[in-house]
């Protein structure tokens, strides 16, 4: 918005009356991060738009201005914005959560509309025609330069905004150019027409011409294939909607009991998941959903709950987790939750032995045991449930193809849950396309800090002064060295420069007796730094470890570098990742490109967008298709999501 020179572009004979039916012919308020803004004149501005000043803002309409905070809720908005000033320059914009002023996302600009109303009625009606609500609300972090796709004239290159006269006022367009230099200037009111374009393709897209039918005629051509394809993605949601499935009783009293057991607030998003959950277990149709939430957000909680609730009703529960530890850490969890309650829990993974192993089986086909947590093992052939009523899945990503052929044909039989922080693509996709039901988990916990992220050459000063500042305040360092070849070189060179630091070591191929104890030795605070490989990835929990040291990070996939990053930060005190590539190695621009997406994804609840990033950067031709993959190259990710979900609903 309000860059250095910028004045109201109208007189006041323009400003229309409130209860005027023009009211829709303002122009907009943009604020753009770096950029200067004229304290006074904004306030001004937000009063003419309709905006109430408070001393707090509490409900769309309101905005406050304390020194260098500005807090705004546009009624277009889900939730309010803030922006941070140093001086007159604009350092930060960040929407929040009002229940609890935690950041949930950070923007490089806002554009701001009249109040006055883990748009004019034909207008929204146009919107409302390709879908209730855009998969990706990628509106508000759309930059100068990028590809964007007008829902009527297809792909074009966003060169900003201009001010048109237009019945005597002066109005805000958005610039849009085509082929040939052409231009297209369309009214802020208009924006919902627009989308940023991905592509999923390592080249430009096509740009369209204004003159041609080109774009129409790509329109109509993806849409007949995507009937084809919406048949294929439905096949297996109408085969599980032929099937009775059990519908779960009401909640019990023993079931409010053990939720008001939980020692923490839930968060509105976890109340609001849980209850989506359960909803679905009521129902007679197989429930296959998943909840998407970033690390630390209470995924667990919330499968806890639906656990719970099948045991209730005499149903069996499988939990699959993606590593032993993860297992281990999961088993505790569990078992400390339902300790007042007749449940019972237990664990197959490689810290049991093989006659603890034969036991456990035995009383699962019993109906001894309610609640099984495993690793791929619980997918065995010989494993026999008496009586299985939820599968729950922990980051499905993580699972072979062997494991997922076995997963397809038990979600035939019963409720499945799939937790995840970074979805994989297609089940992303499914779910935007709404053939998978999906919960998000968007608040943060409270006190909970954005990791601070640092991407670099491998310098041993950065090293030993991450771990030596960890160590002073009392916290703990996972270093990550991902080949078990050579990892206790890793670790004896440290300690070498650091003598009076605590080192253990952990990786996959130790003795799982020798793993349990380093691991509990390192949860127990009694080690400093634990030299290990991703072994620690997925979900394990420890709020004391606050820095990640991630070594030759140039060789990990973004949504591993994500994970990782969740490990620490989880706990009210500030936590540090870096995230490091060897010194003079020519990396690839698609590993450099991970390293830019970590670095600049580090606020809190970005795993919605990692899994967007990560789609743009391999590619989708081997994950949705070489059809799809053409039909969205086309169109446009977002564009096409939307028909795909207008030819779904219709179907």
């Amino acid at each position: 918005m309000v860059a250095k020179q910028r004045r109201l572009s109208y007189d006041s004979e323009h400003i229309p009356d409130r209860n005027s039916s023009a009211h829709y012919m303002f122009e907009s308020i943009k604020i753009y991060k770096g950029e200067d803004l004229d304290y006074t004149l904004l306030a001004g501005e937000l009063t003419e738009y309709g905006y109430e000043r408070c001393v707090g803002i509490s409900e769309q309409g309101d905005f406050s201005m304390r020194g260098g905070i500005i807090d705004i809720f546009p009624p277009t908005f889900e939730g309010p914005v803030r922006i941070e000033l140093s001086g007159n320059k604009v350092l930060s914009i960040k929407s929040f959560s009002i229940a609890s002023s935690e950041t949930l996302e950070e923007h490089t600009m806002v554009i701001i509309l009249p109040r006055l109303g883990l748009y004019p009625k034909r207008k929204k009606a146009r919107a409302l025609e390709l879908g209730e609500k855009a998969p990706l609300e990628s509106f508000i972090d759309l930059r100068l330069n990028d590809y964007v796709v007008h829902v009527d004239y297809g792909i074009g290159i966003f060169r900003g905004f201009e001010k048109i006269d237009f019945k005597g006022a002066k109005r805000d367009h958005m610039v849009i150019e085509y082929a040939g230099e052409d231009r297209l200037y369309v009214p802020i009111e208009e924006m919902h027409l627009i989308q940023r374009y991905v592509g999923f393709e390592k080249r430009p897209p096509r740009i369209h011409s204004l003159t041609t039918k080109t774009w129409k005629k790509t329109k109509e051509r993806i849409k007949k294939g995507i009937y084809s394809i919406a048949f294929e993605l439905l096949e297996l949601n109408a085969m599980r909607s032929r099937l009775p499935g059990f519908p779960f009783s009401r909640d019990t009293d023993w079931q409010l009991r053990f939720e008001e057991s939980f020692p923490f607030k839930e968060t509105p998003d976890q109340m609001r998941s849980c209850r989506e959950v359960k909803q679905d277990m009521e129902s007679t149709k197989p429930m296959d959903r998943l909840l998407c939430g970033d690390v630390g957000y209470g995924k667990t909680e919330v499968a806890l709950r639906a656990a719970f609730k099948a045991v209730m009703d005499n149903k069996q529960v499988a939990i699959l987790v993606p590593t032993t530890l993860l297992a281990e850490q999961h088993f505790i969890t569990f078992k400390e939750r339902v300790k007042d309650f007749p449940v019972n829990v237990e664990m197959i993974s490689r810290f049991r032995t093989a006659g603890e192993v034969s036991r456990i089986l035995k009383d699962i086909e019993k109906g001894v045991v309610d609640i099984v947590i495993g690793t791929h093992a619980i997918l065995r052939g010989d494993i026999k449930f008496k009586d299985l009523g939820l599968l729950i899945i922990d980051e499905e990503q993580r699972f072979g193809v062997r494991d997922k052929e076995r997963l397809k044909k038990m979600r035939m039989l019963v409720d499945v849950l799939t937790l995840t922080a970074t979805p994989i693509p297609r089940t992303l996709y499914m779910s935007l396309m709404g053939v998978k039901d999906m919960s998000i988990i968007e608040t943060p916990p409270q006190e909970r800090l954005p990791v601070e992220v640092k991407a670099l050459r491998y310098d041993k000063e950065v090293v030993k002064r991450a771990i030596l500042r960890e160590k002073r305040r009392g916290g703990q360092v996972f270093f990550i060295h991902n080949r078990v070849k050579g990892i206790d070189n890793i670790a004896l060179g440290l300690l070498k420069e650091m003598p009076e630091v605590k080192i253990g070591v952990a990786n996959g191929q130790m003795h799982s007796k020798e793993l349990e104890f380093v691991m509990r030795e390192f949860i127990k605070g009694k080690i400093d730094v634990l030299v290990c490989t991703v072994i620690i990835e997925s979900g394990i929990d420890i709020p004391n470890a606050n820095t990640l040291i991630v070594n030759h990070a140039d060789m990990f996939g973004l949504a591993d570098l994500y994970q990782l990053k969740g490990r620490v930060g989880r706990f009210k005190r500030r936590a540090y990742a870096y995230f490091l590539i060897p010194k003079g190695r020519i990396i690839s621009k698609e590993s450099e490109r991970r390293l830019r997406a970590i670095e600049r994804y580090r606020e809190l609840g970005s795993g919605f967008k990692i899994a967007m990033e990560d789609l743009e950067i391999r590619g989708a031709g081997n994950i949705l298709g070489s059809q799809q993959h053409g039909y969205i190259s086309a169109v446009g990710f977002d564009l096409y999501c939307r028909m795909m979900r207008e030819v779904v609903a219709g179907l």
